[in-house]
C-alpha cells in the first residue's frame, strides 16, 4: 500500500475509496486493516479535503454528513494524536478549546443528573444543568457565523457545512429532550441523552482533532485577528475570553469582507452621482459636498443613515447581485445571531446546508423575475416573526439582490380596539 501512495491526489483517491466502502456496509475493523498505512499516515487537512473533494464531486452535504460520524471512527486512533497549534488565552481557537473543557464537565453532570431525575428526584437540578448545557448553542453559532466564513475565504467550505449539519441534528435532540422533560417520558428522555451525549462528544473531538488544526493551519494570522474583533457579536458559551493574545497589538489594514463591502457602496455611489444631473434635486451638489448621500427625495448622511435603519424596528439585510451579504442593521430587533464574518459571505453559506436550497430557489425566482415577494412567519421562542424579501433592480430593469427585512409581531399581533392620543 505505501509505495501505492505516491502523491495527494492518489491519497485523496483512497481515501474517499474507503469511505465509500464504509457507505457500502463494510466492517469499520476490516477497512482499518485493509488500509492500515495510509490510516495511521493520515492528516485533519486530508480528511477535511476529503470531505471537500466528496461535496465538490456533486455528493449532497447531507450524505456526506451522514457518513461522517463513521469515517472518523475509522481514522480515530491517528486523530487522537493530533494536536492543535499552541493558542494563548484570547486566541479564538483557545476559547474555542476552553469552553469544550466546561462543555466536558456538563456533560459528566448531565449524565448524573439524568439516573436521579428518571427516579423522580432532584427535576429542578436536571432542567438547570439542560439549560446550561444548551448554552452551547452560542459556541456553535460562533462557529457558524465568525469563522467557517473565513475558512470560506479559502476556498475551505465543505467541512464546515458537514459540520453545522451536525450542529443542526444536535439542536433537533435538544428539542426533543426538552419535549420529553415536558411531557415527564422519562423512558424517551433515557434514549435521547445518550444519542446528546454521543453528539456532544464528537463534535468536540471533530472540532480539536479536525477543525481547529486544519484551522489554524489555513487561516493567516491576520484573519485571527478579524474572527476576534467579530466574535463580540455573537458572544461566548459560559466563558470570558483570555487577553493574552491581544488582536489590536498589531494594527491590520482593512479586512477583506469589508473591502468588499466598501468597494461596493463606492460604486454603487458612483453610479447614482453620475446617473443625475446636478438639477434633478436642488442642491444636490451641496449635500454631497456636505457629506449627503443624494437620495430621490431628499439625502443623508451615511451617518443619519446608519442611525435611521439602527432605529427602525426591522432586522434588514442586503444581498447584492453576486448574492453577497453586503449589510446587515445593528438594530435591537436582531432576531438572529449575526457578525461581521458574514460580510463579503454569499447568502447560501450564511444558512444551514438543509435550507440553502431554499435560499437558491428565492434568489433564483427574484433573478428570473419570476416572483416579487417571498414570505415567512412562525413562532420561535414564545415570539410571532415575520420575514419577507424583496428583489431590487436598478433603473433599467436589471437585478440588483435582495433586500431582507424580518420583524418581530408578537405585540403588534395583540393589538385590539383603537388608539388615537398619545398614551405616555
Amino acid at each position: 500500500m505505501s509505495e501505492m501512495i505516491r502523491n495527494n491526489e492518489e491519497k485523496q483517491k483512497i481515501l474517499k475509496e474507503i469511505v465509500t466502502n464504509l457507505h457500502e456496509g463494510s466492517n469499520i475493523k476490516d477497512v482499518q486493516k485493509q488500509f492500515k498505512d495510509i490510516i495511521k499516515n493520515v492528516s485533519p487537512e486530508e480528511i477535511a479535503s476529503m470531505e471537500q473533494s466528496l461535496i465538490d464531486e456533486g455528493v449532497p452535504v447531507e450524505h456526506v454528513q451522514s457518513l461522517c460520524d463513521v469515517h472518523v471512527k475509522v481514522f480515530e486512533d491517528t486523530l487522537e494524536k493530533q494536536k492543535v497549534g499552541k493558542a494563548l488565552p484570547g486566541h479564538p481557537v483557545h476559547t474555542y478549546k476552553e469552553e469544550n473543557k466546561h462543555l466536558r464537565t456538563l456533560i459528566k453532570r448531565i449524565k448524573k443528573d439524568l439516573k436521579k431525575v428518571v427516579k423522580g428526584k432532584d427535576r429542578s437540578s436536571f432542567e438547570a444543568t439542560l439549560d446550561e448545557l444548551k448554552e452551547v448553542e452560542i459556541h456553535y453559532q460562533r462557529k457558524e457565523n465568525q469563522l467557517f466564513p473565513f475558512l470560506e475565504a479559502v476556498n475551505f467550505t465543505g467541512p464546515s457545512r458537514v459540520m453545522w449539519g451536525k450542529q443542526d441534528e444536535i439542536r433537533a435532540m435538544f428539542k426533543e429532550i426538552y419535549a420529553a422533560f415536558k411531557e415527564d417520558d422519562m423512558k424517551a428522555l433515557k434514549g435521547h441523552i445518550p444519542r446528546l451525549v454521543k453528539a456532544l462528544t464528537g463534535m468536540i473531538f471533530m472540532e480539536e482533532k479536525i477543525l481547529f488544526p486544519t484551522a489554524m493551519r489555513k487561516l493567516p494570522e491576520d484573519s485571527w485577528k478579524q474572527i476576534r474583533r467579530g466574535e463580540g457579536a455573537i458572544g461566548y458559551s459560559w466563558i470570558k475570553p483570555g487577553n493574552l493574545w491581544d488582536p489590536n497589538v498589531v494594527k491590520t489594514g482593512i479586512p477583506d469582507f469589508a473591502k468588499v463591502a466598501a468597494e461596493a457602496r463606492k460604486a454603487r455611489s458612483e453610479d447614482s452621482s453620475s446617473s443625475q444631473s446636478t438639477d434633478t434635486v436642488s442642491g444636490s451638489s451641496d449635500r454631497e459636498e456636505a457629506g449627503q448621500i443624494p437620495l430621490d427625495v431628499g439625502g443623508l448622511t451615511g451617518i443619519q443613515l446608519n442611525m435611521m435603519l439602527k432605529v427602525l424596528p426591522l432586522d434588514i439585510s442586503f444581498i447584492d447581485e453576486n448574492d453577497r451579504v453586503l449589510y446587515y442593521s445593528q438594530g435591537k430587533e436582531r432576531m438572529f445571531p449575526r457578525s461581521p464574518g458574514i460580510i463579503g459571505r454569499t447568502v447560501q453559506n450564511c444558512h444551514p446546508p438543509k435550507s440553502a436550497h431554499i435560499v437558491q430557489k428565492i434568489v433564483d425566482g427574484f433573478r428570473n423575475k419570476e416572483k416579487g415577494e417571498a414570505e415567512f412567519y412562525f413562532t420561535m421562542n414564545g415570539r410571532f416573526l415575520h420575514i419577507r424579501y424583496f428583489p431590487i433592480y436598478d433603473e433599467n430593469g436589471d437585478y440588483k439582490g435582495v433586500i431582507e427585512a424580518g420583524q418581530d409581531i408578537t405585540d403588534i399581533r395583540a393589538l385590539e380596539g383603537e388608539q388615537k392620543l398619545l398614551d405616555w
